[in-house]
């Protein structure tokens, strides 16, 4: 048998809790979940797993002997984004693994994915696509050929990714979205649940209902 790797989870809310559960999911990997480190110990709330939090951010510098790997489990891009800004510099690429789900499909002899990629229990990609690094693609979501999703994005439950899709950096895709063939979604944008996006959607904007038009702010 080999050697167990020992893994921290930053974040303790639910999906800290899910990516925990995916570690388990994972047996032939062999992880070792050593516990949640969160970036402020005096903020968690009622629906953080206090119990199974070790430490703060700095527990990780203290304690680099106690552990071979990192995941973020924050399914939030902005979050996401911020804690692979600070933490990436002193733990490289190295400490960073994919953790894929053993029921995950696609196409590995074309499919590129980035150090800190998480993809849930049921995704289904086909060929060309490109992950980079600290996305998440969580539960049942579809990816067609050559999409690519963007550094410390997120595309929650059921999405559906044409092909051709460019989802950029830090991008918030809402339970059961679809983005349709070859289209393009801006750094920082938000796509909201249930949307269908028909057209590019600009950096930062934010876009609801079918078909996806900017959301009008009081």
């Amino acid at each position: 048998m080999t050697a167990k790797r020992r893994i921290v989870v930053i974040g303790a809310g639910g999906f800290a809790r899910e990516v925990r559960w995916l570690l388990r999911e994972m047996s032939r990997e062999n992880w070792d979940f050593r516990g949640f480190v969160v970036s402020d110990l005096s903020s968690l709330g009622a629906h953080d797993s206090r119990e199974a939090v070790i430490g703060d951010l700095a527990w990780l510098h203290e304690n680099r002997g106690e552990f071979d790997a990192l995941a973020i489990g924050v399914g939030t891009p902005g979050p996401r984004a911020k804690l692979a800004a600070e933490l990436e510099p002193q733990f490289g690429p190295e400490y960073w693994p994919s953790l894929i789900h053993p029921s995950v499909r696609f196409d590995s002899g074309t499919c590129e994915i980035g150090h800190g990629v998480i993809l849930c229990a049921g995704v289904i990609g086909t060929v060309n696509i490109r992950l980079e690094p600290f996305s998440m693609v969580n539960l049942l979501c579809t990816l067609g050929h050559e999409a690519q999703i963007g550094r410390a994005s997120a595309l929650n439950p059921t999405v559906n990714i044409s092909g051709g899709v460019e989802i950029g950096p830090g991008v918030l895709v809402g339970t059961g979205a679809q983005i349709l063939q070859y289209l393009k979604v801006g750094e920082g944008a938000v796509v909201g649940a249930g949307a269908v996006v028909t057209k590019d959607v600009p950096p930062g904007e934010t876009v609801v209902g079918s078909p996806a038009k900017p959301l009008r702010r009081a």
